[in-house]
């Protein structure tokens, strides 16, 4: 989901059967049905939405340190290759955090 809220989400649906006038009538019907549990989602901060509809953990991890590290045919030392790696999960301390904060009793370090 690209939309920032429930109400933005719901306007999206809105003109979603707006613009295919009733040719995807049943994608709609079942949205519209299932409204509150398509829509949980929005409980949590936009990090944490951003792992959620990724279809794997690792592989969304994967990708960001893929992105910092391919145009490198080679590191020069393993300090420069440390420092792309970090650079490329530096916002995962932040998602840490909340997690730690949503899912106190839960999550373990």
């Amino acid at each position: 989901m690209n939309t920032p809220n429930q109400q933005d989400a719901k306007a999206a649906l809105n003109d979603f059967a707006e613009l295919w006038e009733g040719k995807y009538l049943y994608a709609e019907k079942s949205w519209r049905d299932n409204w509150e549990d398509l829509t949980v989602l929005f409980k949590f901060p936009l990090e944490i939405r951003k792992i959620i509809y990724t279809k794997n953990l690792i592989e969304n991890l994967q990708g960001k340190i893929r992105k910092y590290t391919k145009n490198k045919l080679s590191f020069l030392v393993d300090e420069t290759a440390m420092r792309s790696v970090y650079l490329a999960i530096r916002n995962w301390g932040i998602i840490l955090n909340q997690f730690l904060t949503i899912y106190e009793k839960r999550v373990r370090l």
